[in-house]
């Protein structure tokens, strides 16, 4: 009985390092997302600033 439970476990903590595995590869994945629409949002905010003569964000400066 004492290896079939062994198996068990070590089976529960193979589906359990997989799963973290997966979270952690969506985590970076999401990470690059959120820093590629940081940088678009930027853009776009420079773009409208420099199109409107206008300070948006209000840092002081246009563009």
């Amino acid at each position: 009985m004492g290896i079939f439970w062994d198996l068990v476990q070590q089976d529960e903590l193979n589906k359990q390092e997989k799963k973290a595995q997966g979270l952690e590869e969506r985590i970076e994945q999401l990470e690059t997302e959120l820093a590629s629409t940081k940088n678009l949002l930027r853009k776009t905010l420079v773009a409208l600033e420099n199109h409107l003569s206008k300070d948006i964000d209000g840092d002081g400066k246009t563009g």
